[in-house]
């Protein structure tokens, strides 16, 4: 017979400190500059930004004794091996990509958030990293939604910091609507999801889901399409793509930044998590849906590129946020053809991420810079860069290069390539017949903006002597990165394509 004692000892849960330390880490680092953000005179600011960087790096690092991708905690004590939270390889690989992702808009904002409220832009963009760092290790559907929440509410707050820029704030404003809906219609569907079940956790749920009583047969196919929905949102699939464009020019560029990649790789990381873990199921329903709505994503992202006017203010900030969501058509393949060829394709849509988050970032980093002298940010301003700023010219020409998936970006080539084969593979001919379709006609708008950072700069009636404004050493590291990273990626494309599409599920 059980004691009272005993059975006391067996509900209490050990806690793993070391495989929750990143998201921790970034958390307590967070408060800590809340906090020192009281005392800290106006003069030494920017000590605060540096203080954030610091706690990232630390993040990071923290990750490096969990390689092995072998630790849990938070289980269940009922013999199930059920765990809230898991650092396995899918897990630190998502972490690196969020937490890389936020030091480099934390570089991009050093030098950028001089009239911005320093204390709570630097706790907003912490919290938000922490949230996302947690969200890839969550294995229960509470941990997940509070995870996804976690990293977006502070991003409404960060799109709309700009006090007294209407622009921002009405960009946040439709942010949060969307979201708020959203997140509700997802909620429904978790506990539809629930009461159908009765469990959270998602390796439980892979095995009830298919054994649900007939009665609530119908009750869980709502549950998974409206959490499926959810997500959708997340990731800026169409037609839920609506506040992408909008919301990426009223943000702070460095913040515009961090959605187009933080933001993306949190939706897309517990969308896998849902789909291929939770409710594979119902792979019959998800498989078909995903694969609509990335033939949908990718073309309705490229068109809209298609139609930027070069001449507008902020054209190019649209152009990367259209360019965005024709990613996420891309990065959804992998994921329908996981219904048909198993959860080894998920390794494809990681493998796509990385490269798309470094280039991305890249991308946004050289805005930033043109954006210190023209602050419309047309496309037109980006002419004849390579005249005034060779370096960041060639840059971004290697970056939109490998967006484009041509040479010498062979790093871009190789994970469209391996999403390509992804589709193929799983026996979904005519949405690889698509995605071909819509990289050649991506060509044209990657490669109008990089012929035009080599044309002549265009003659005025009046010459006015350029003005060399002294660039950040934080924007310079960001661009030099995100270059270096992007030309270690294209020289060995294969093995690092290779482990993230083989190694992780």
């Amino acid at each position: 017979m059980t004691t009272a004692a005993e059975s006391t000892t067996s509900l209490v849960q050990s806690v793993d400190w070391l495989a929750i330390a990143p998201p921790v880490t970034v958390a307590a680092v967070a408060l800590v500059v809340l906090v020192a953000d009281l005392f800290v005179p106006e003069a030494r600011k920017p000590l605060l930004g540096h203080g954030a960087v610091a706690g990232l790096v630390a993040a990071l690092a923290l990750i490096i004794p969990l390689h092995e991708g072998d630790r849990s905690t938070f289980c269940l004590t009922d013999g199930s091996r059920a765990c809230s939270y898991t650092a396995d390889h899918f897990t630190l690989v998502i972490q690196a990509l969020v937490l890389g992702g936020a030091l480099l808009t934390a570089l991009l904002s050093i030098g950028d958030t001089r009239k911005l409220p320093a204390g709570e832009f630097w706790f907003l963009l912490l919290s938000s990293a922490a949230g996302a760092a947690l969200l890839p290790a969550a294995r229960d559907l509470a941990t997940l939604v509070i995870a996804l929440e976690v990293a977006s509410l502070p991003a409404f707050a960060l799109v709309g910091i700009k006090r007294g820029d209407r622009r921002s704030s009405e960009a946040a404003l439709k942010f949060f609507l969307s979201s708020v809906v959203a997140t509700a219609v997802m909620l429904l569907g978790v506990s539809f999801v629930y009461a159908a079940t009765g469990t959270l956790h998602l390796t439980d749920l892979a095995g009830r889901l298919g054994h649900v009583d007939p009665r609530l047969s119908t009750l869980a196919g709502a549950g998974v399409a409206l959490t499926l929905v959810g997500f959708a949102f997340k990731t800026a699939a169409a037609p839920f793509h609506f506040w992408v464009p909008d919301t990426y020019v009223g943000a702070p560029l460095p913040i515009a930044a961090y959605l187009s990649v933080v933001g993306k790789a949190v939706g897309f990381s517990g969308l896998i998590l849902v789909t291929v873990v939770a409710f594979p199921a119902y792979a019959d329903v998800w498989g078909p849906a995903l694969a609509v709505l990335a033939a949908l994503t990718m073309t309705v992202g490229n068109v809209a590129a298609l139609r930027q006017n070069a001449s507008r203010a902020r054209s190019a900030v649209r152009l990367l946020a259209w360019s965005s969501v024709a990613q996420a058509g891309y990065l959804l393949v992998p994921v329908a053809a996981a219904a048909y060829a198993g959860d080894r394709r998920i390794g494809s849509t990681v493998a796509y991420a990385l490269m798309y988050a470094v280039v991305n970032l890249g991308a946004f980093a050289v805005a930033a810079l043109v954006a210190r002298t023209h602050p419309g940010n047309r496309l037109d301003d980006y002419r004849g860069l390579y005249a005034t700023r060779p370096l960041a010219a060639l840059a971004l020409a290697f970056f939109l290069l490998c967006l484009a998936g041509l040479p010498p970006g062979i790093i871009g080539l190789f994970a469209k390539v391996t999403v390509f084969s992804a589709a193929v593979d799983a026996g979904l001919g005519w949405l690889a017949v698509v995605m071909a379709v819509n990289v050649v006609v991506a060509l044209y708008y990657y490669l109008r903006w990089t012929a035009a950072l080599f044309r002549a700069p265009e003659e005025t009636e009046e010459t006015v002597p350029a003005v060399r404004h002294r660039v950040p050493a934080s924007l310079t590291a960001a661009i030099v990165l995100t270059a270096a990273a992007g030309v270690a990626l294209s020289g060995a494309p294969q093995t690092v394509l290779g482990f993230a599409a083989d190694n992780l599920f």
